[in-house]
């Protein structure tokens, strides 16, 4: 609706100024008017018809309209002419009508105006008459005074001489004045103005005494400012102008130029000495190993369910006077900023100063400049190398953001040298000192978590040993490394996962707190992030190289190292922090790389212009440290058996025991340290895929009895060559069985662990066995044992078929070592292995 309105405004508006137009038009071209307001000179129609001409003939008209025109037409003519008619009377009355004010109003003004000049050329009038008198007024003093002017003109410039020469004769007075009244600047200004008349009216004696005198004055004053110049106690304004009065009395620049900086470096090294001594020397090593030994404890680490959990390893700095920023902030505010008002000064002074006369000629500014560049290099130099040292002293990694806000100050205030100095290499090196301490603190931040992860390792060690203590008295020889046997089987397994999940946990706490520290760095509020450094090789080789990729090699390296043998580092390692490092290598292979790696990326922007570490690299790397984990805890675990095994066969007289009437304790012990070892797999990996086992697996007959059968029913003719025989038998058996790798990589799950544990063990059974000699009941008591082992050990394994050969090379072993084989009967061994 309101679109409509305003249309219909628009239209109606329009109207009114079209007919407007029209009728101006109209009564312009009835009076003959063109568009400035002049008479057209329009060529007069001579048509009587033309009803807008001047020779317009109305019969004429109607007659020719009565012969051309029907009735209708007329009537339409008709009301044509008077619909005209009366928009023409319309139009006159509203001219009239609009313009009537305007008609009255001229009128008034036309009466003023006869008024109004009527009364200014009587004022005119009288002006005339009083500009007739004043130049007749004027002709009459000139005329009085032109024979006095020439002699006014000498006069005059007689008194300005007179003038000039009571300044010469009082100069020496005036000079001597201001020197008592300290007034050097307008001493050395009075004497500049009178030095050239001096100087050119030398050779006349009254003016070469007040040249001497004004000498003598001079030289006394020149003195004074040099000693105000020497003495150093005046301040920086006060100096400058000194300065300046120096020069302006004809002192060598460069004499000037060294003084100048002489005195300024007093005041700067005085600074440089108040820095120095708020930096206290380094901590010695005892005290800082002692304050590392009293490490509070990372809030990463707060959710463990111990209280043996991980703690932080933050170093502690030492304590100072003042902290890295109050430090910066003096440097800033008392040694920068008197050396930018140094500079200024001198630049004023000796630069950019107009120079004129003589010193116009000596190339001040390019020799003032060299020393200015000199000058502030030597003592720059001095400022950065004990701002190093302080920054060195900040030893500490707990919060950046102090170290982070001092060097943003440091590098914001020599941005000024840089606009005072264009070409100085001051700012470059101030921004060097920067990169230096950023690359520093990155290694403090590697070292601080390397020490962090050794630190959460000893905590976990100590966690998996403290159930030790509960149940030594139960271990036995060679079971210690078991968690404390069977006992410690049940407990500390349990804690396995949680701990395995806090060291985890906290870690990666650890190395997302040490990005956000770092990150500071590269904050957008920071000036020097904005530097090429900061965006790019700082994030790609500072952070995610030498912190990131560098912590993830050194914790696959360090975890490499517990599988040293020959009883260094492996050999005290315990089984148990094997089997959960190599879980976490491998969650790091499997996740957590990728992730660390990828909120590094992330958060720090990184583009990778220079070549970096690729993720497949690491994740390899740290699957293969998981895989040399898990085989040594698979060589440790099976060596631990194998020695309660190789104690029990080398400790026993196998031709002169007893018959056999129950299963050796060593056995179930065995079975019972197998157990425990597939519940503490089994708590950090899967399980596995096993083949079909056979109904009958727990009663099994071994084929090496029937061939003890065969010996036995040959005992009565025995003759050398039937051991040959059976030894033969059994060559061309083991030809047709399945190679067996004893030490072969095992695949990460449980059956295959436990499978490389038991070929280890049963393995180093065997080998005992072969350098044994039996009687006959020391066969038959293998034959228990292996039965037994048989009864439990199958269900561990992936293929018992393994299990099956490896026993039956045991007791065929025996039989071939063995003085009378005489087995024992299987239901025999049976009954015994039950109530065993």
């Amino acid at each position: 609706m309101d679109g409509e309105a305003d249309g219909l405004v628009a239209g109606s508006e329009s109207e009114d100024s079209g007919r407007k137009r029209r009728v101006h038009g109209m009564l312009k071209m009835y009076y003959g008017m063109n568009e400035e307001g002049k008479a057209a000179e329009m060529a007069k129609s001579l048509d009587p018809c033309d009803i807008n001409g001047p020779h317009f003939d109305h019969e004429v008209f109607l007659n020719k309209l009565r012969r051309e025109c029907s009735l209708a037409e007329l009537m339409d003519q008709e009301t044509c002419m008077v619909k005209q008619i009366r928009s023409l009377d319309s139009d006159m009355q509203t001219l009239v009508y609009e313009n009537y004010n305007k008609f009255i109003s001229a009128t008034d003004t036309i009466r003023k105006m006869k008024n109004d000049f009527k009364k200014m050329e009587d004022e005119m009038d009288g002006l005339s008459a009083n500009m007739a008198a004043i130049t007749e007024f004027s002709a009459c003093i000139s005329g009085t005074l032109q024979d006095q002017h020439a002699q006014i003109t000498k006069l005059s410039g007689v008194h300005t001489l007179l003038r000039k020469l009571q300044f010469l004769f009082e100069l020496p007075a005036r000079l001597n004045k201001c020197l008592e009244m300290q007034a050097y600047a307008q001493a050395v200004r009075s004497h500049r103005r009178a030095r050239c008349v001096l100087q050119q009216y030398s050779h006349l004696p009254s003016f070469k005494g007040i040249q001497d005198d004004c000498h003598a004055i001079m030289d006394k004053l020149a003195q004074e400012l040099r000693q105000k110049f020497r003495d150093g106690g005046s301040s920086a304004k006060d100096l400058s102008e000194c300065v300046e009065l120096l020069l302006q009395l004809d002192e060598p620049a460069e004499e000037l130029c060294d003084k100048f900086l002489s005195h300024a470096r007093s005041r700067l090294e005085s600074d440089l000495q108040g820095l120095e001594a708020e930096i206290r020397p380094y901590p010695s090593p005892s005290a800082v190993k002692d304050a590392s030994a009293h490490r509070p404890v990372s809030a990463a680490a707060a959710g463990s369910p111990t209280d043996n959990a991980p703690k932080t390893s933050a170093i502690p700095s030492p304590t100072s006077n003042t902290d890295i920023l109050e430090f910066i902030d003096r440097g800033c505010n008392e040694f920068v900023s008197s050396l930018c008002l140094v500079i200024t000064s001198y630049q004023e002074l000796f630069i950019n100063h107009a120079q004129t006369g003589e010193l116009a000629s000596r190339n001040i500014p390019q020799m003032a400049s060299g020393k200015l560049n000199a000058f502030v290099d030597d003592l720059a130099a001095r400022y950065f190398s004990l701002v190093e040292q302080r920054i060195q002293e900040e030893k500490g990694v707990g919060d950046n953001s102090l170290l982070v806000r001092a060097l943003d100050r440091f590098h914001r205030r020599l941005q000024a040298i840089t606009k005072l100095l264009p070409g100085s290499a001051v700012p470059n090196q101030g921004t060097e000192i920067v990169m230096r301490a950023a690359k520093e603190r990155v290694k403090q931040y590697l070292s601080a978590l390397q020490s962090f992860y050794m630190d959460s390792l000893r905590d976990v060690r100590q966690a998996l040993a403290a159930p030790r203590l509960s149940v030594a008295a139960a271990s036995v020889a060679g079971g210690g490394a078991l968690l404390g046997g069977p006992a410690s089987g049940r407990d500390a397994p349990n804690s396995l996962p949680e701990l395995l999940s806090s060291l985890s946990a906290s870690i990666l706490n650890q190395i997302k707190s040490v990005l956000a520290s770092v990150h500071l760095f590269t904050a957008k509020d920071i000036a020097f992030s904005n530097k090429p450094y900061f965006k790019g090789e700082f994030c790609s080789q500072g952070v995610r190289e030498s912190l990131v990729v560098s912590f993830i090699k050194f914790v696959c390296q360090s975890s490499r190292q517990f599988c040293d043998s020959a009883g260094e580092k492996g050999g005290s390692t315990p089984p148990a922090l094997l089997l959960l490092l190599s879980r976490l290598c491998l969650d790091y292979e499997t996740s957590t790389i990728s992730y660390i790696l990828t909120l590094t990326d992330e958060q720090f922007l990184v583009q990778h212009h220079s070549p970096v570490t690729p993720v497949t690299s690491l994740c390899a790397e740290a699957r293969e440290a998981a895989q040399k984990l898990l085989n040594h805890y698979v060589k440790v675990q099976g060596l631990i058996i194998s020695q309660m095994l190789r104690k029990s066969v080398e400790t026993r007289d196998w031709v002169n025991t007893i018959e056999p009437r129950n299963v050796r304790a060593v056995m179930k012990r065995v079975v019972e340290d197998t157990t425990s070892i597939d519940v503490q797999v089994g708590l950090l990996y899967e399980e596995g895929v096993r083949k079909a086992h056979s109904s009958d697996s727990s009663k099994r007959t071994f084929s090496v009895y029937s061939s003890s059968r065969q010996q036995t029913r040959y005992a009565t003719s025995y003759t050398p060559s039937a051991p040959m025989d059976t030894n033969l038998l059994s060559n061309i058996h083991k030809l047709f069985s399945e190679r067996i790798d004893i030490f072969s990589s095992v695949e990460f799950n449980k059956v295959s662990v436990i499978t490389g544990i038991i070929k280890i063990s049963l393995k180093t059974f065997l080998e005992c066995v072969r350098l044994r000699t039996f009687g006959r009941f020391g066969l038959q008591q293998i034959q228990v044992d292996c039965h037994y082992l048989q009864m439990y050990l199958w269900r561990f394994v992936s293929d018992e078929n393994l299990v099956h050969f490896l026993l039956d090379e045991i007791v065929g072993s025996s039989a071939h070592r063995c003085l009378d084989p005489a087995p024992m009967e299987q239901s025999v061994i049976e009954v015994i292995c039950e109530r065993g």
